[in-house]
């Protein structure tokens, strides 16, 4: 599978490299362009290569991972993902610690925020509960496997997501739609930031 990245900060960087430890491509994108991501690129492998935003979306499945801020920049310049596949993994951190708070979106959660600026794209809510060093670990310990909660609205969109993180060693576990799973997992939530190991 070819992987694209939106964003290519600590998270990006992890799941980058549990996805190239298991043979698949990845196309990594941020907002100064493809140069300033060499020495990551370099880092890497062969398997990781820098693009534009446009040309990484373009991927069989598409990471976002950007600051909350930078989101509707980060995705305004992209073609429609009809059909893609894509991960959500921002928070909707409206100012980031030591002053956090979070972004006021009314009814919405944050995915059902991000999904509407990506029409046609099929979301899947998942990474933003864990910090980026238990995303960037081994997900297999001695007591069992880290829990990985999503959610979405697409049912094989969702399945993709569960296959490629059961093969990273996550142990995935589906909590719905982004309206009911995304409110547990998003900001405030009562999954956010709970690192849970499933027992095989």
């Amino acid at each position: 599978m070819k992987i694209g990245m939106l964003g290519a900060g600590a998270v990006a960087q992890a799941i980058a490299r549990h996805a190239i430890r298991h043979g698949h491509e990845v196309v990594l994108s941020n907002s100064r362009g493809p140069a300033s991501l060499a020495p990551l690129v370099k880092d890497l492998g062969a398997l990781a290569t820098a693009a534009t935003p446009a040309e990484a979306a373009a991927a069989d499945l598409v990471v976002l991972s950007v600051r909350w801020p930078q989101i509707p920049d980060a995705v305004a310049g992209l073609p429609r993902l009809d059909g893609t596949v894509v991960i959500d993994a921002t928070n909707q951190f409206s100012s980031s610690p030591p002053n956090p708070k979070i972004a006021d979106l009314g009814d919405l959660t944050g995915s059902e925020y991000v999904a509407s600026l990506l029409p046609g794209a099929r979301v899947v809510k998942a990474f933003n509960a864990l910090y980026a060093q238990f995303i960037a670990r081994d997900p297999r310990h001695e007591a069992g496997r880290q829990v990985l909660f999503l959610a979405g609205d697409d049912a094989d969109a969702k399945n993709t997501v569960q296959v490629l993180t059961s093969e990273f060693g996550f142990a995935p576990v589906d909590l719905g739609t982004l309206r009911e799973g995304g409110r547990l997992i998003q900001l405030g939530g009562p999954l956010s930031a709970l690192h849970a190991l499933k027992q095989d």
